[in-house]
């Protein structure tokens, strides 16, 4: 019997061996997934810095094309900037009449279409064109560094 011992340990430890081969192959596949994962993400880091880069230059080519044009026209963008208050003052009272032709006639609105066609005839094309030339020129109007 003293045989049996010796033959459990010599097999207990081939398992072991075995054991931990099994778990060294798979802590290098961990190993290289994990690289595999490392190098994609520094691939989309790379493809992420071009969008930015991109998106950015046009964005600068604008602004310095936006101040080339208030350097060169300093007089009409101050203009610009005056008109935008002015014109913020007039879509603000805008604004107002709007609100309360929609809450006057609320039900009216709500209930029949030909009034609300009517209604957005009226208001629809009016505030667009506000909108658009508010933007227009608070762009060009601005102040830089705001």
């Amino acid at each position: 019997m003293p045989n049996e011992p010796k033959y459990e340990l010599v097999n207990s430890i081939d398992v072991n061996a075995g054991t931990i081969t099994q778990h060294a192959d798979r802590q290098s596949e961990f190993t290289a997934l994990v690289r595999q994962l490392l190098v994609a993400q520094n691939r989309q880091n790379e493809l992420l810095q071009e969008v930015v880069d991109c998106l950015s230059a046009g964005q600068r080519q604008r602004a310095a094309e936006l101040s080339q044009w208030k350097d060169a026209n300093p007089g009409l963008a101050k203009s610009c900037r005056v008109a935008a208050d002015n014109l913020g003052k007039i879509q603000t009272e805008f604004l107002s009449s709007l609100t309360f032709e929609i809450n006057d006639n609320f039900e009216n609105l709500q209930d029949s279409e030909y009034f609300m066609h009517e209604f957005f005839d009226k208001y629809g094309p009016r505030i667009a064109h506000l909108n658009a030339l508010m933007q227009t020129l608070s762009v060009l109007g601005s102040v830089p560094g705001r």
